[in-house]
């Protein structure tokens, strides 16, 4: 009796290089620095610079958007999670009345420790974060991609995601994740990838932190997906084996560089600042990351020069203008 065959066994690991990438990049960069001192780009359409929930953690979205409105941000990003208020439409349109705020995006509760939030069937889940986008009016849904055990959820979610986006008439950006790494080798949680610049999706995030751990060329991959990229977390990282969501322009990333590049080639997309303010010990310390951070964003984008330049009745040189 001949013996059974085995199948082949499936690969769940791979060598992992992000910290050597992460340096290429960063020498690289140092070597052939990109970044136009002398000019100011602006794009045509207007870039609208949002605070996330998950930057003020634990605050509520009430205490996000009086935060928001206090330092000047154009609107909110809410991540739902299992907090009553991030799943409180009435409240969401509520305080955009009463501050002028729009809530600009949502985030779908597709993090690891949220199976159960909005509901535990994961294409239920994505589909009642779109109606509550619509309802809030929200532009676009940030998601992250499956996890590998997520079964057929993993399997369809390619496809899934540009149906369900076609069916709610809403733009799911799917979000650059990173590797898990179990000592020189990454650990392959994400299905198809933790890495969406290979699949088909039609709209993607784009978030720093996320870039930084994996060590991926930020400026490149930007410049690779700026036809599909809908959304932006602003943050920074320094390469490090954690995601780190540091204020932008404290870490390594060329996040100044890669802001100017989308304000020169007439970018449409929407920024949310997505720091880690948690361990500061005063609320006027976060706040100080706060307004640094939607600083550098503005200074970047062009943004104050553009308000600037509207203030005393001369027009800004848009991204059309400066590529002529």
């Amino acid at each position: 009796m001949s013996a059974k065959k085995r199948s082949p066994s499936k690969v769940l690991t791979k060598k992992n290089s992000a910290r050597a990438d992460s340096r290429r990049h960063r020498d690289q960069l140092a070597r052939n620095p990109v970044y136009e001192h002398d000019r100011t780009h602006v794009s045509d359409h207007p870039i609208r610079v949002g605070l996330s929930t998950s930057s003020v953690y634990p605050m509520t979205v009430t205490e996000v958007f009086a935060a928001a409105q206090r330092l000047g941000y154009d609107g909110v990003e809410v991540m739902i999670t299992n907090n009553a208020e991030t799943q409180d439409v009435d409240l969401m349109r509520g305080l955009t009345a009463e501050t002028g705020l729009p809530v600009m995006s949502l985030h779908a509760p597709t993090l690891l420790f949220m199976p159960r939030v909005l509901d535990k069937d994961h294409w239920v889940k994505l589909r009642r974060t779109c109606e509550m986008a619509k309802e809030v009016g929200a532009r676009s849904v940030v998601v992250h991609p499956p996890f590998r055990w997520q079964g057929e959820y993993a399997k369809g979610f390619v496809p899934g995601v540009r149906e369900l986006s076609k069916e709610t008439g809403m733009i799911l950006a799917v979000e650059n994740m990173y590797p898990w790494r179990a000592g020189v080798r990454e650990v392959l949680v994400y299905y198809p990838d933790w890495n969406p610049l290979d699949e088909d999706y039609d709209a993607m995030t784009f978030d720093f932190s996320h870039a930084a751990t994996a060590g991926m060329n930020a400026l490149e991959t930007v410049a690779g997906i700026i036809d599909r990229l809908a959304h932006v977390h602003l943050t920074d990282g320094a390469g490090s084996l954690k995601d780190e969501h540091l204020v932008p322009g404290r870490g390594t990333m060329p996040v100044a560089e890669t802001l100017q590049h989308l304000a020169k080639h007439n970018w449409s997309g929407d920024v949310v600042v997505e720091v880690n303010t948690r361990f500061a010990r005063k609320k006027s310390t976060r706040e100080e990351m706060l307004a640094e951070s939607l600083a550098f964003a503005r200074k970047h984008l062009g943004l104050d020069a553009a308000q600037a330049a509207a203030g005393s009745g001369e027009s800004a040189v848009t991204a059309d203008e400066e590529n002529a």
